[in-house]
Order: structure tokens, then sequence, then C-alpha cells
């Protein structure tokens, strides 16, 4: 069975409205699907997380967080074909659409992030599809708006 990653916009969407239980989800339900799948947490989602991370009690939170998906094995790390696929995306992207775009280090982290999960055959929900609409334009890829 096929894992979920949460994007950045997913934990910073529930911690904002008070949700910190997001933050103890180990499974997540696909659209469409009746049985959740194991989610997983993206390294690079965690270091966006911990770049907002202000105050000292969530640091914390995310430090026990990133220790229990560690524990569980389900901490997902870019590999070296992910970068590599990250960098050929970025580069159509910034000749049909211009490197102004490319230069934008959210868009490098969104293109980690998806061609992680592609790799993996997994599927990212996000709050905010722009730059994976745009990314699964030149590699596609699973990936839904929650």
């Amino acid at each position: 069975m096929s894992g979920v990653v949460f994007d950045t916009s997913v934990y910073i969407q529930a911690l904002r409205q008070g949700d910190a239980a997001v933050l103890g989800l180990r499974r997540a339900l696909r659209t469409g699907d009746r049985q959740t799948r194991p989610l997983w947490l993206s390294v690079v989602v965690l270091e966006e997380l911990y770049v907002g991370a202000l105050e000292a009690k969530v640091r914390r939170d995310l430090q026990r967080m990133e220790r229990e998906f560690d524990k569980i094995g389900r901490l997902l790390l870019p590999g070296r074909g992910d970068w590599t696929s990250a960098g050929q995306v970025l580069s159509r992207i910034g000749q049909k659409y211009g490197f102004n775009l490319v230069s934008k280090a959210r868009l490098t982290n969104d293109a980690l992030i998806a061609m992680s999960v592609a790799s993996h055959g997994f599927t990212i929900q996000t709050k905010n599809p722009g730059d994976f609409h745009l990314i699964a334009e030149f590699r596609p890829f699973n990936w839904e708006t929650v």
C-alpha cells in the first residue's frame, strides 16, 4: 500500500488553527479512499517547518515528531536521483516560464518533495497546489489538494 506525505501547507494550516494533533498523525486518508495509508514525513517538509518554528514548544513538538517518524522508519529523504530529477524539472520550468520563477527556494523544496514522493510511488497532500501543479506538468507524480 502506497504512503501519503503531507506538504508543509497541511501542517501549517492545522497549527495556525490550533490543531497540534496533526503532528501526531501516522496514517492519512487519500481522497476517494476508504482505507487509511501510512503517513510519511519528508525531511524537506520538516526543514520548512523548523524555519517557521519560532516558539520553543513548537520546536520541541517538531523534534518529537521527527524522532517518532525516524523510529518507525518513515522519514522520506530525497536521494541522489531525486535531487537530479528536481534539477532537470526546474531547468525545464525555467526554460518555459523563466528562471526568475525557478530561483525561488520554495519551488526547489517543492520539486525535491515531489521527486522523492514520485520515486516511492507516494501521494503528496497539499493546501497550496500551485507549485505541485507546475512541477507535475514536467514530471507526473501523485498529488492532491486537501
